[in-house]
């Protein structure tokens, strides 16, 4: 029955050794989601900005050309 007991308390330091590697492992990349979620966050916003600034030109150019359509059918 001592054979098994040796395997027991040896599966057991197993155990707590593995779970300590995860743990640390955790604490290591706790913040890499943080800096991986800002990055696209900042991504989305240059690409809503980019976005924005062609539907102003967009909005401009056909607010010209109505103008200038309205014009002619008034003369």
């Amino acid at each position: 029955m001592e054979p098994m007991q040796n395997l027991g308390r040896r599966l057991g330091l197993v155990q707590l050794a593995a779970t300590d590697q995860l743990r640390a492992r955790a604490r290591i990349d706790r913040g890499e989601g943080v800096i991986s979620m800002a990055i696209a966050v900042l991504i989305i916003a240059a690409i809503g900005v980019i976005m924005w600034q062609i539907f102003l030109r967009v909005a401009n150019d056909t607010g010209g050309r109505m103008e200038d359509q309205v014009n002619q059918i008034g003369n």
